[in-house]
């Protein structure tokens, strides 16, 4: 049962590279979460989002601080880099502390062969330190250019799949979160 404000979902663009497909990806599954019920979605791209390497306060911290306190959840659609993620989305993780506690979230992953699986796989340790909750349900892309047509659309039936899956978990830890938190603070 979802709760009657709708789920704010962040969806975090990591990848800043030139000539990156993640914006494609982002698109597709905003698209999804969009017509999923009960979330309203937003999309912050780290490129758009220069956070300071150095982990210091900006403008553009203060910013993304209130943005990620005000989410119920998060989707991190990621890239795969010589078996990592990107460091602006590490940055992004590092930059705050207490506004990503007891949140959950999911991974959309994209990369040749493995499709980003080995950074997701690192990145559900960093979460966890963070006090989030990774969802079990993921999104992963093989090949992924491939994997697109001109219109951002993908035919990938496990992908469909899978990221009404995981919609369907964000929602849920996304509603008893929320519950929670208004009964009894997070103790972390």
């Amino acid at each position: 049962m979802t709760a009657v404000e709708p789920v704010r979902l962040e969806i975090i663009i990591g990848s800043v590279r030139v000539g990156r497909i993640a914006p494609v990806v982002a698109g597709w599954f905003a698209e999804r979460a969009r017509a999923y019920p009960g979330l309203d979605v937003g999309v912050i791209d780290l490129a758009d989002t220069p956070l300071p390497q150095d982990l210091g306060d900006s403008p553009v911290t203060d910013e993304f601080r209130k943005r990620v306190g005000r989410a119920d959840g998060f989707v991190a659609v990621t890239s795969e880099y010589n078996h990592g993620y990107p460091a602006a989305l590490k940055t992004a993780f590092d930059s705050l502390k207490h506004e990503w506690r007891s949140k959950p979230i999911g991974f959309v992953s994209y990369g040749g062969l493995a499709g980003g699986l080995r950074a997701t796989e690192q990145l559900r340790q960093v979460v966890a330190e963070l006090h989030m909750v990774s969802v079990r349900q993921s999104v992963s892309f093989h090949r992924v250019r491939k994997r697109f047509d001109d219109q951002g659309q993908t035919t990938d039936g496990a992908a469909v799949d899978s990221a009404d899956r995981m919609l369907a978990q964000l929602v849920w830890w996304a509603d008893a979160v929320r519950v929670q938190r208004e009964a009894t603070p997070y103790p972390g």
